[in-house]
């Protein structure tokens, strides 16, 4: 009975932990297509929030191809 109560915890701090790490890596893939979007343009990114948007959008579509 303990097990069973044990693994269940130990699974649901898992799926929590991947969840938040996912995040992460989202929020690191976003800033890294920022920062490389500035330095390939010749002009600079006049609007940052409309890049991350398009960045976001981006990196999710590759993400659920």
């Amino acid at each position: 009975m303990i097990k069973n109560i044990l693994i269940a915890i130990f699974i649901i701090l898992g799926m929590v932990v991947i969840l938040n790490f996912s995040e992460h890596n989202l929020k690191r893939a976003v800033d890294a297509c920022l920062a490389g979007s500035q330095k390939l343009s010749e002009s600079k990114i006049t609007d940052l929030e409309e890049a991350r948007i398009f960045c976001e959008e981006k990196i999710r579509a590759e993400k659920n191809r």
